[in-house]
């Protein structure tokens, strides 16, 4: 008699545990961006962030892409001039424009995911002013550059 009463419990205890796993998994849900990065127009060796917030459960991870292309942050390489901020907003250092390194213009979006799925945010542009002189005097032009 007692093999088959603590079989018995140990089924109801199994019952209990999978139901309540299951009751936590409906809470769980797919990412959506809350918060979507929006043009810029920054002068070269200035700082600049991308604002992105994404919500979900259990909380997403967040990439941003330039120009379709994922882009290197700070935890991937110590000497980056861009940060992945704890909100999932893309942080830069200085705003990089020149022959010697790749231009920090371009189209940028952030995705963030989880095991649901991913949600992409509305594109932004991230253009650099630049500086131009004409005859003595020195004045700020802000010019779209193209590629």
């Amino acid at each position: 008699m007692m093999p088959v009463r603590f079989s018995w419990i140990y089924c109801l205890v199994a019952f209990l545990h999978f139901s309540s796993g299951s009751r936590l998994r409906q809470e769980d849900s797919p990412p959506r961006i809350v918060e979507h990065p929006s043009d810029l127009i920054v002068s070269k060796g200035e700082p600049a962030t991308l604002n992105c917030k994404a919500e979900g459960r259990p909380t997403p991870t967040v990439e941003w892409y330039k120009d379709g292309e994922r882009v290197e942050t700070d935890r991937e390489n110590p000497r980056s001039h861009r940060m992945l901020l704890p909100s999932g907003s893309l942080f830069f250092l200085r705003i990089v424009h020149g022959r010697r390194s790749k231009p920090d213009d371009g189209v940028y979006v952030c995705v963030a995911r989880n095991y649901l799925g991913q949600a992409i945010s509305h594109n932004a542009s991230l253009e650099v002013a630049i500086k131009s002189k004409y005859g003595n005097k020195q004045t700020e032009c802000w010019l779209r550059l193209m590629e």
